[in-house]
Parts: C-alpha cells; structure tokens; sequence
C-alpha cells in the first residue's frame, strides 16, 4: 500500500515538532509505527469522549470517501507522495481539523497549528522559521482561516507559491467572501458536508464499543431509538453525537446487571434542547433566508414555515425576517394579490411592536398569505424594464404638455400646451401620452395571470386602448 494507507511515522505535532499533546511512550502499532500512549489512557474521564474518538488513520474516517476514497484525485496524490495545499470548507464537527493532520502524517509532514483567532503575524513567523530549519515537507493547518486578517493572508502567500508551506485551513464561511483571490487561486477547495446520520451512527457504535478509548467500561446498550435520537440532536456534528452519548452514558445510572440503557427518552431527557447552528452574519444567515424566501415564493407553506421556524429558534433577528417578507411582498406577489404588501408591513410593525417571543405569530401569518397567495414578478420586470430605457435613454426630454407652465415664459415657450386633465374626460382617461416622444408606445407592466392581475389585464388592456385614442399603435413591448 502507498502511504495514504500507512501514515508515516515521521509526523511531527505542534510547532515544536514533539509528539502530540499529551502523550506518552508505549509499544508498537501493527504496522510497525511507535505507538503513542495518551495520557488519557490512565484517566479516560480527564479528556472528552470526541478527543479520545478522533480518528486515528484516514482509513478510519466516515463520511468524506468522495474525497479520500480509492482513485480520487487527493488519494492518487497522496500515494503519489503529493499533497496540495487545501481548504477545507464545512460546517462544525465534519472532521476538518482530523482530517488535516491525518493527511500531514500520510504525506510524512512536518505538522504545524494555528487557531486563526489567536495567532498573527509573529506566529507565522515562528513557523516559517521552523520550516526552513527542518527538512521534509511543512504543513501549516490554519484553524478558522476566514478569521484570518488580509495582512496575514497576504504574509502567508509567497510562502504557500514557493512550496515552503502546504496550506490547509479549515473554515465554516464560504472562502470566495472570506479567502484573498490570490490565496484561493494557490489552494484546492474541499467542500465537506455535515455527517449522515448513518455516519454518525458508525461513530456512535464504536465508542460504545471502544473498552480503550470509548464507553465501553461503562457498560453503555444503546437503543436503536436511542442511537436515532443521538443522530438526530447532533445536526450532523460529531463533536455533539460523541459527547451527548457520553453525557447520556454518565448521567444514566446502572441497571441491576450493571449495563446503562440509553433509550430515546433518556437521550432526551439529558440533551434537554441543542443550540440550532446558526451565524446571523455568516453563510447560515443567508443559506437559511434564502430557503425560506424560495419556499415562499415556490407557494409551499409547509417548507416556508419550517424555515422560518429554524431562523427564529437559532435567535434570528425577527426585524431582518420581516424586512425579507416585505420585499417578496413585491417582487413575488405584487398586484396579484394586493392585500400582500399591507399585511407584510403591518407583520413587520406588529413583530416590532410585540417583541419575540410572540412576534413569531404576525411573522407565521405574513408568511403563510404570502405562501398561498397568488404569483407575479410583474412589479420587479416592470421596473426592471423602465430602468433600462433609462440607463439606454438617460436623458429624454419630457414632452412639452407634461411640463407645469408656471410663469409667462414657460407658456410662451409651450409649456403645458394640450395638456389634458383627466378628470374632464369620460371614465377619468384622456387620450394623449406621458412619455418621451423616443419611447412612445412603450409597454413596461405585463400583468400575470393570477390574481388580481387577471382582472387588471383585462382593465389595462382597454386603459392602452382609450389612451391611444381608440386606436392606432397598440404599442411595442419593451
């Protein structure tokens, strides 16, 4: 097997290039590496459950194959003795940072950490230090890369070009917004996704099954509704499956037999509630308002309603949902329904004037009518076609009967002359137009056919015709 398979041994972890934190010396694995004997093997309890399960080799982790599974290109290049540098973009617990030091000891690395929120300039320097005084290949991990200033991001750039370091960061914020365009162009994008339940299921059974590193000294039998229960309240978060069964297995006190029985409801009863994920300036924040826009404007209440369930109960702005539901009011509905826009603005008011908890209630009703309500983007291509003549037209002169003859020289100058009033003319219509003489028969509202505008198009039709005279040019679309 080529080293993807059988990390090296000459990994280093940490910037002083000593073994990993918090081990001691010990035999040998079976694939002849020295093995490394943590220092919570003689007191299990002092280090968490997700630390003492964390995937040991690549062969071990669950839920990344099309990435590192056989002939992909990362594990052709690893065997190939190659690795790029990488950024690994995924929600927390997906096993970004695992996954960073297993493929630096599979490529036989020097590994070095950095926690983007505490580290600066000075500490890539010290790295960069090292690198140069070591031989091999240097890995640098950068964890939360996107909170790494531009002035480090640029510091690390010529490094990462000259094959000095091999970059691999981590980040939950989507790196095109967050990573300096030079960086990303030197980096290949992981995008990984939140673990299956399958996934966290495979994780769950092992450490009940672990008597070394996991529960099994306690005893652990967990249900199958338990384990579900355990997958589901982790939201794809290995972090959170591992220590809620270790919460679970602690906090259960021992049958008659000695085993502990984690059943759903006892897994309930010790998670109590979990924190949603959510970031309201991060790509949560707008991956989830445009789930509940698109349910809105894709007329299905049941999603709508899910998704804004999921921003108020992760502590969205309420204020933020509703200024949303007021602009799809009128560029998704409009005149189809033109009770939609009122009721937004009076949800928005009432949300503001209530304050959370209860606000949720105007909000659910707005996007409820707003779901079932008919469909027309009218408003939005309407405007949208206006503003192009504009932008093509920037400077039309209004017609001379438009204008207000104010002084004697205005009406000298033909301000105001033919002009028409309305309201002297049969039906509150006069015959005459209103635009520029460039852009006259222009049509920029084109009804739907849902709604109110069913009825509008039938009242604009015969409104186009009485304005032309009755006749003539029906107009040109725009």
């Amino acid at each position: 097997m080529g080293r993807f398979s059988h990390p090296a041994s000459t990994a280093r972890w940490g910037c002083s290039g000593q073994a990993e934190p918090g081990a001691k010396g010990g035999g040998r694995l079976g694939n002849g590496r020295e093995e490394r004997r943590p220092l919570w093997a003689d007191a299990p309890g002092t280090v968490p459950l997700a630390a003492r399960m964390r995937p040991r080799t690549l062969d071990e982790l669950v839920g990344m194959q099309q990435h590192i599974g056989l002939g992909t290109p990362l594990r052709r290049a690893l065997d190939a003795g190659r690795l790029p540098s990488l950024i690994l973009w995924g929600p927390p617990g997906c096993g970004k940072t695992t996954l960073a030091r297993l493929l630096a000891e599979a490529g036989g690395a020097q590994f070095h950490s950095l926690s983007a929120v505490e580290s600066g300039v000075g500490e890539l320097r010290a790295v960069l230090a090292a690198a140069r005084a070591a031989p091999g290949r240097t890995v640098l991990f950068v964890d939360e890369l996107h909170r790494w200033s531009r002035a480090q991001q640029d510091a690390a750039l010529p490094h990462v070009e000259s094959g000095l370091l091999t970059l691999i960061g981590a980040t939950t914020e989507n790196p095109s917004f967050e990573v300096v365009s030079a960086l990303l162009s030197r980096c290949r994008v992981m995008r990984l996704a939140a673990l299956a339940e399958a996934d966290l299921g495979v994780l769950l059974r092992r450490a009940v099954a672990d008597e070394r590193r996991g529960v099994a000294a306690l005893r652990v039998a967990l249900d199958p509704e338990g384990e579900r229960q355990l997958c589901a309240l982790a939201g794809g978060d290995a972090r959170v499956a591992l220590s809620l069964l270790e919460l679970a297995a602690t906090a259960t006190p021992p049958e008659p037999d000695g085993s502990r029985r984690l059943t759903a409801a006892v897994v309930a009863q010790t998670a109590q509630r979990r924190a949603l994920r959510h970031d309201r300036a991060g790509d949560s924040h707008y991956d989830v308002i445009s789930a509940l826009i698109k349910s809105v404007r894709g007329s299905d209440p049941d999603a709508a309603l899910y998704w804004l369930a999921r921003l108020l109960e992760a502590g969205e702005d309420p204020l933020f949902v509703a200024r949303r539901l007021v602009l799809l009011a009128s560029e998704d509905i409009g005149l189809a329904d033109p009770a939609a826009l009122p009721l937004a603005v009076a949800a928005w008011q009432a949300a503001q004037f209530v304050g959370m908890p209860e606000g949720y209630l105007p909000l659910t009703q707005a996007t409820l009518h707003l779901a079932l309500a008919p469909k027309s983007n009218s408003v939005l291509r309407g405007y949208r076609a206006a503003a192009k003549d504009v932008a093509d037209h920037p400077e039309l002169e209004v017609p001379l009967h438009l204008r207000n003859a104010v002084t004697g020289l205005m009406r000298a100058s033909g301000y105001g002359a033919g002009y028409r009033y309305a309201h002297d003319h049969p039906g509150g219509v006069a015959a005459q137009h209103h635009l520029p003489d460039e852009l006259r028969g222009r049509h920029y509202y084109v009804p739907g056919g849902l709604g109110a505008e069913r009825a509008l198009a039938a009242r604009l039709a015969e409104l186009r015709r009485r304005l032309q005279g009755g006749g003539g040019d029906p107009g040109r679309g725009s």
